[in-house]
């Protein structure tokens, strides 16, 4: 992420309010990326085309069927984020950026036909009633959706961060725009416009990202040699994945909680409002912990392991570790204060909120709870991201493999006991993964120069 650790800094280093507003501004559009901007995208044309698009029931299974594909799409390429962003920042920090984009060609093939072959077979034989156009569209946003996570990684990596807030703006917004514009299609035209969108911003993305990387071919494999792969962390992008839809799809297929809304997909309206609405508040603890993260902590952990290479004095390595831990610390206690404001905001508007819905105060308990674990799903990617700054795989492995178990199993126990218990299972997984990493975040922070000289 040092692209846009270049340009927080620049905007800090003016040391203006209108500076400290765009930087976090910049880090809140960008950390939180097309998925949390989706789900706004998602609600404004549900909202703007009940009553409008007959049945309405159409647009609740629009709303379904992009939320799967938004899972499956993450779920899919997770297996390949994590790995392919370390094979950039290696080839980066050989100076040889040639081999970028090439391989991003390759995994961007690989991923389209991975994905456009699973949602094929998906569209064919799950979806035998519904139209040819639909399940056309399913499959083309499917393969699209798979490939702007793919593109999304470079864009940690540019400096052209107007261009890129410009063409998020764009995308969705042609997004929005198109779906309203052809619901007179009902649920087909609302996908139609979805699909629209999308691919005018994963249009403006691989503009940005050719433009921004040289290259003598376009296509190559070499990342998936066994000189350059890292299965550790394909087991963390997916294990992440998972675990954070593990829950809602557990909440959809169980008897008591889900329902059918179109084909083999179902939906669970008691979950599915609380938690996206919460999502919403991950914004502004995304926005700290980038900020924090790409700025002091990554100046510190450059300069530690600058001294090493280069022949520093053993007190200067450690006063550096010691400032890694000291913004560690006060990164994670200023995510925790401003997602608890955001929080408190949220819990104070949530019951005019949902009556501007038309949702019951019924599901107020579940939004607080909902509410509390995302503010511990930001710390845990604050851990996840320090782990891999400091290469410490078998620790993602560790931590994102519980996570993923835990949250299958304290959701099925809280599903057990009852609709008072719903949500504490993703609450209670992302808790004790929060203390277990930052336990082992403060043992092996304490054993760095060691693992540093010593291991390596």
């Amino acid at each position: 992420m040092a692209g846009i650790g270049f340009e927080l800094r620049k905007l800090l280093r003016k040391d203006t309010l209108l500076g400290l507003i765009r930087a976090y501004a910049y880090a809140g559009v960008i950390s939180s990326g097309p998925w949390v901007l989706s789900i706004i995208g998602i609600l404004i044309i549900g909202i703007f085309s009940l009553g409008v698009v007959v049945p309405d029931l159409a647009v609740t299974r629009f709303q379904v069927t992009v939320t799967y594909l938004i899972a499956g799409s993450l779920i899919l390429t997770g297996v390949v984020q994590l790995a392919f962003t370390r094979f950039c920042a290696d080839r980066s920090f050989e100076h040889r950026e040639d081999m970028i984009l090439p391989n991003f060609g390759g995994v961007t093939v690989l991923v389209t036909l991975i994905s456009g072959c699973l949602s094929l077979l998906i569209g064919l034989f799950l979806f035998p009633g519904q139209s040819i156009l639909y399940r056309v569209l399913l499959v083309a946003s499917f393969v699209v959706l798979s490939n702007i996570w793919i593109a999304t990684v470079f864009l940690s990596g540019m400096k052209q961060y107007k261009a890129i807030l410009w063409l998020y703006a764009l995308g969705y917004t042609v997004t929005v725009a198109a779906a309203l514009l052809l619901r007179f299609m009902d649920l087909e035209g609302l996908l139609l416009g979805f699909l629209l969108g999308q691919v005018t911003l994963l249009g403006g993305m691989l503009v940005l990202i050719i433009r921004g990387y040289p290259a003598l071919t376009v296509v190559s494999f070499e990342m998936f040699s066994g000189k350059y792969l890292y299965p550790s962390l394909m087991l963390v992008g997916f294990f992440y994945n998972a675990g954070v839809w593990a829950d809602k799809a557990m909440f959809w297929f169980y008897s008591g909680t889900g329902s059918d809304v179109i084909g083999p997909l179902r939906a669970s309206l008691i979950y599915d409002i609380p938690v996206f609405l919460s999502y919403l508040s991950l914004i502004p603890g995304m926005a700290v912990f980038l900020v924090r993260m790409e700025t002091d902590f990554v100046e510190h952990y450059s300069n530690f392991y600058d001294a090493v290479r280069d022949g520093g004095s053993l007190s200067y390595i450690e006063e550096q570790r010691n400032q890694m831990v000291f913004v560690i610390r006060q990164g994670i206690f200023q995510i925790l204060k401003i997602q608890a404001i955001a929080a408190l905001l949220l819990m104070v508007t949530g019951a005019q909120i949902f009556a501007a819905l038309g949702i019951s105060e019924l599901y107020l308990p579940l939004l607080k709870v909902q509410l509390i674990a995302t503010a511990l799903q930001v710390v845990f990617l604050a851990i996840i991201n320090v782990f891999c700054y400091l290469d410490q795989r078998r620790m993602l492995v560790l931590l994102t493999g519980l996570f993923l178990v835990l949250n299958i199993l304290f959701t099925g126990i809280s599903l057990y006991l009852g609709p008072q218990f719903f949500g504490f299972g993703f609450l209670l997984a992302l808790a004790v993964c929060v203390l277990l990493g930052l336990w082992l975040v403060n043992r092996k922070m304490g054993e760095l120069e060691y693992i540093t000289f010593m291991l390596h």
